[in-house]
């Protein structure tokens, strides 16, 4: 399984990005896709998640701000991030639990490879 995540880049404050993630792989099932941010210095956090049953969860940071949302067919996970602030910037990363074909019942957490958000005039 793999996740390719696209989409950041330099945006002054107040504007808006998209960033996609798709799985590609032996997917039996994804459980939940989300997105996670890091910025040098701190841990990774939780930005949002949603569940195969469109669930969603927002960090209090993001709230009102960004949205999360999916394409099932094609196994993608979107962010849609407005009013964007200097504290936005981070590595962001997206995670997918995901079951298999080679084994269905053992959901597994993956990683994509993060992709950068600075936010600066």
């Amino acid at each position: 399984v793999q996740l390719q995540a696209s989409g950041g880049g330099l945006v002054q404050p107040g504007g808006s990005l998209t960033l996609s993630c798709a799985a590609s792989g032996s997917i039996f099932s994804i459980n939940a896709m989300g997105w996670y941010r890091q910025a040098p210095g701190n841990p990774r956090d939780m930005v949002a998640v949603i569940t195969s049953g469109r669930s969603t969860n927002y960090a209090d940071s993001v709230k009102g701000r960004v949205t999360i949302s999916t394409n099932n067919t094609k196994n993608t996970v979107y962010l849609q991030m407005n009013s964007l602030r200097p504290e936005d910037t981070a590595v962001y990363y997206c995670n997918a639990r995901i079951a298999t074909t080679q084994a269905k019942y053992a959901i597994l957490s993956y990683w994509g490879q993060g992709t950068q958000v600075t936010v600066s005039s």
